[in-house]
């Protein structure tokens, strides 16, 4: 099973391809489509539409996951990304893809266990289950990744061993604190 992850944006947006095979997940591509600020909106989705129609030629991949929208402070800023969030359906729609949404509590639950979880958390938590040597840069780019991990996760309804004992180890720690910081997320994660 072939999975696309999609994270998002107008000026940027983030993309993902994974493979989910004999429940192992591998990361064939990820990276980023970005539009230019000084473009009309009409061109930015276009640019949007066709660049994410390349990759889904490309990869062909039978499942689209997509970040929900959270709330933004700026009503203009939700809806131009409301818009390319449109597009990106609309292009995932038009290649018959198998689409799902997740918020981002879901995907901070899909990844960390942890609800309340920070970005720097989820980006380890997607370099661990993916055996990277690194943090997948940019942000957008490990955010997609991450609502594709999310995805699998949903469709195969189990959460690999790692994480289950990760998630037991976060409950015993926030039985007596209600957040923890970014390192001692990592030193929970290393075992440490």
């Amino acid at each position: 099973m072939r999975i696309l992850g999609i994270d998002p944006g107008t000026a940027i947006v983030g993309y993902s391809i994974l493979d989910f095979k004999e429940n192992k997940m591998t990361l064939v591509h990820y990276g980023c489509i970005y539009t230019d600020k000084n473009l009309l909106m009409e061109d930015r989705l276009c640019i949007i539409f066709d660049e994410l129609e390349e990759i889904i030629k490309k990869y062909s991949p039978e499942h689209m996951a997509v970040e929900e929208l959270f709330f933004f402070k700026n009503n203009k800023t939700v809806i131009s990304v409301g818009q390319a969030r449109g597009v990106i359906l609309l292009a995932g729609r038009k290649n018959k893809l198998k689409i799902e949404s997740y918020t981002p509590l879901q995907v901070k639950m899909g990844i960390t266990g942890y609800g309340k979880a920070e970005k720097k958390q989820i980006q380890l938590m997607v370099k661990k289950i993916l055996n990277m040597k690194e943090i997948p840069k940019p942000d957008d780019a490990a955010d997609a990744i991450a609502v594709a991990i999310t995805h699998i996760n949903s469709l195969t309804n189990s959460l690999y061993s790692e994480p289950t004992v990760v998630n037991q180890k976060l409950e015993k720690t926030l039985s007596t604190k209600t957040k923890l910081s970014a390192k001692e997320f990592r030193e929970l994660m290393l075992g440490k």
